[in-house]
Order: structure tokens, then sequence, then C-alpha cells
């Protein structure tokens, strides 16, 4: 990993502010100054508030003079997914009819952050609803790629992985439902963690002032560095103030210390999901590494589960949990397609619409279904510890906003192939409320970042995060795109 100060993770931030060794002010200023050169080009950061962040700032330097408890990310300037609420700034999810409305409150996962001490300054941008593996929209346009400006940097976190890649905030935190945290951090070379579902509250991270939590939908960190995605956790996990009545989280520590100490399965690809050779010959080399460090590999063990029944009922679930935000018109166009569908399509749009349209008899049927892949995935990490698998089919594919979005393709081992089914991958682990980390671990022979998701068993977070972390160490750690350094 580069030392450069502003590729630094917020750990090592925080310490060189705790040691006095830099200022809040003259940290944050730095990051403005490197989002003044190069956010035009990117616009990953699309909403700051300068004048506010420098007198956080200037509170925060008089705090360590004073020789004040600092909290663990004390000083270190911050970016939130535009997703999350943040007093004084408008929550749009890119759609224009809300570009207006500045909410009043923080979300809970900004307060927390808050409190810990970050130096909240700005925002990130966003696919319109948070629906796409881009990231652009109406209200402020397309996000790009810091390895490859004609490139995505992935969605809907993409504004988020991209401002990180380019060294212009310190830390992160997206959302993820689709691959949403996973997928940017695979397109930009960066870490992120997909919680397990409901360990981190999602209250304020929602559209129009919404209060239900989702399905499947989850809030995590995204990094530089995978010992921030241990720290944000140990931030943003935890009930909301009603739930904390009742019950406190515990999330078991990792007790392993060693790469040899944990016994992984390797997944390159699945028949209902081809992926590109140039994926699966990184994930290769990473279990051949593994191998060497005698960690116990297998490229054969797998869950007792039908992957294409999984992915059936992942979409279904998916598109039912994101129906919501759409139109009467919209819904009930859904429902005349999935109604005029013979049985045996089961092509992502015929996936998708009947998703939309779900009864809830039939949303019934599909989660039973959930639950016993569920019990199927905890057997089998009694005798696994990890499963490791792609993120995504490719690395980070050309700009596209060609509409209706299952009309789009990519290129997969010479291949058009419609670019939603990879979303396959993330129902993988996402739909059976698992935890799953993503971790650099190596590039396409046209320079692209290539990560590799790491797969735990239900509240197995830490475990996920700490192998990420000796990833970290011993394999790869996060390399800057050339042009930023």
């Amino acid at each position: 990993m580069s030392n450069a100060l502003p590729f630094q993770t917020a750990k090592q931030l925080a310490s060189a502010i705790r040691k006095k060794k830099i200022g809040c002010l003259e940290l944050l200023d730095l990051y403005l100054d490197r989002i003044e050169a190069h956010n035009p080009e990117l616009n990953a950061i699309i909403a700051m508030d300068v004048e506010g962040a420098r007198k956080q700032a200037k509170t925060a330097d008089r705090a360590v003079k004073a020789g004040k408890k600092l909290g663990p990310l004390h000083g270190v300037p911050m970016t939130l997914k535009e997703s999350y609420d943040i007093a004084g700034y408008p929550t749009t999810w890119g759609n224009p009819a809300f570009k207006d409305q500045k909410v009043e409150k923080n979300s809970l996962a900004a307060q927390r952050l808050i409190d810990a001490g970050v130096t909240l300054f700005g925002k990130t941008n966003v696919p319109l609803n948070l629906a796409d593996w881009q990231s652009y929209n109406e209200v402020y346009g397309v996000t790009r790629n810091p390895w490859d400006l004609s490139r995505t940097p992935g969605g809907s976190s993409g504004g988020s992985g991209a401002a990180l890649a380019a060294g212009l905030t310190g830390l992160e935190a997206g959302s993820d439902i689709g691959a949403s945290i996973r997928n940017p951090a695979h397109y930009c070379g960066v870490f992120g963690h997909k919680p397990t579902y409901g360990v981190v509250s999602p209250r304020g991270h929602a559209l129009a002032g919404n209060v239900a939590q989702a399905d499947i939908s989850v809030c995590g960190p995204l990094a530089r560095g995978a010992e921030d995605l241990e720290l944000a956790m140990d931030v943003m996990a935890g009930p909301d103030e009603i739930d904390g009545r009742g019950w406190t989280l515990t999330l078991p520590r990792s007790k392993k210390k060693t790469l040899r100490e944990f016994k992984v399965a390797v997944v390159l690809s699945d028949p209902n999901c081809e992926v590109d050779q140039s994926v699966q010959a990184e994930l290769q080399k990473l279990a051949t590494f593994l191998g060497k460090q005698k960690a116990k590999v297998s490229d054969t063990a797998r869950p007792a589960i039908d992957t294409a029944e999984q992915n059936d009922v992942y979409v279904r679930l998916l598109r039912a949990a994101t129906s919501g935000r759409m139109t009467d018109e919209a819904w009930n166009e859904a429902a005349r397609d999935a109604a005029a569908l013979s049985d045996s399509d089961m092509s992502y749009f015929a996936q998708m619409q009947r998703g939309n349209s779900l009864s809830h008899r039939t949303w019934l049927a599909l989660n039973e279904k959930r639950h016993r892949m569920r019990l199927a995935w905890d057997e089998f990490f009694a005798e696994y510890d990890l499963l490791l698998c792609p993120v995504a089919v490719t690395a980070a594919f050309p700009h596209d906003h060609k509409d209706p979005r299952h009309e789009r393709t990519i290129v997969v081992n010479n291949n058009q192939v419609p670019v939603v089914d990879q979303i396959f991958w993330a129902g993988y682990s996402g739909v059976t409320y698992l935890p799953a980390s993503a971790a650099p671990i190596g590039q396409t022979t046209d320079g692209l970042p290539i990560g590799v998701q790491i797969v735990g068993p239900q509240y197995g977070d830490y475990d996920c995060i700490q192998f990420a972390k000796l990833l970290d160490k011993e394999y790869r750690s996060f390399v800057p795109p050339p042009a930023y350094q």
C-alpha cells in the first residue's frame, strides 16, 4: 500500500492525528485540495459543506491540543454515500423529485461515525434509486472510475469506491442489497464489507423519511484497508434506540491469527453465471497461495443448495423488496408482464417482473425456501470457515446508460451476455443474510482491479474481515490508481 498520506487507512490517519504528526484541519485541507484537482473529472463527491467541515476540524484540533479523550476516528475526513441522511444536505437517491428537500437529522450511522470523531464533509454519488452497477443520475451526473474514466466505478456505492481509490476521502460507508458495497470495492480496488442482515441499523438510510428496514438490504463500510472495515463496524454496528432496549449485539471476534488456521472453499464460477477468465485466474492464484500458506482449501466443497433456485429466489425477493419505489403505472405494467409470461421463461426480465408484482402468498413461499437455504449454508459453515467466490463476472465495464437496463450487455469470455445476469453473485450470500467482505486480489492484463468475495456464516462478520486483514498484510493491499498517486 502507498504510504502517501491521502492513501493511508483511516486507522493510520487517526494515529497520525493522535501523535500530532498532522492537524485535523491540515488533513481536511489536504483532501479538499485533492478534490479540487481530481473530482471534476471523477464526479465522485457530489455535495460538500466545506465551511461546516473546517469548523468541525478546528474543534477537533482544539480537543487534541487540550489532551481530551479522542474517539477512534478522531479527525479523519469522511464522506458518506448520498443515500444516508446528513443534516443540512438533501437525500435524493439520484431522484430529481427530492433534489431540494434538505433533511434535518443525521442518520444513525452518520451520527455514530461523527461521535467516533470523523470530520464528515460531503456526500458521494449513486445511481437513480440505488438500482444500478453504474453511478449516474439526473441530479448529479455520471461518476467515473479512477482506474479508467471510460468505465463505471460500480454501484450503487460508486461514488464511495471512486473517492476512496482516488484518495479524496479517508473513509466511506455504503449500502448493499445487490452487491452495492462489494461491487464498487471490486471495480475500484478497495475493501468493503456487507454485514450480516440486521446488525447495522439502517435508521436514516431511506428515501422520503421511510423507516422500515428493507428485506436483504444492509449498511456497511468501504475503506482502503481491511483494518478500517473492523474499526468502522465497531462504530456502526448495533441496534437503534428502540431495539437497544431489548437486545445488544455481540458479534464474535475472530480467534484466527494466521491464514493457515482457515478452512476455505473456493468457487471460481457457476453454470448459472459464468465468470470471465480474467477474474477466475486471479481467484485461482489466491487459492494456490492459500494452499502454500498451509490453509485448508477445497475447490469442490459447496453448500447443499441448487444455485439456479437460489438465484430465482434472490431475484424475486430482491425485486419485491424494491418494488415499493415503483410508480403505480410501472407496478401495473410489471403485473401485466408477469401474467403474460410462460412458466418456463427464467430470463432476468421475467424474474424481475414476477418479483416486482409478487403476491404476499408467493413471497411467503419464497421466504420459506430462503430460510431452508439459510440452514444449508449454516451446515456448510459447520465444516468450513469461509467461502471465497467472485464479486462480479468481470472487472469494471465501460459506461452504458442504455435504457431499459436489462437490455444492456457486457463481454464475458468473448460472449455478449446480459449485464444484469451477474446479480447472481450478489445474491449468492445476500439473500440468506450472510456477511461478505470484498478485498482486492489482483488486476486484469490491462490494469483493472479484481476483488474476491469472502463469505462467512451468519454473524461471522469479523472472521470475514480478519481474513481480509490477513490478505491485506500478506497477499495484496490497496494500490492507488496511477493517475492519482
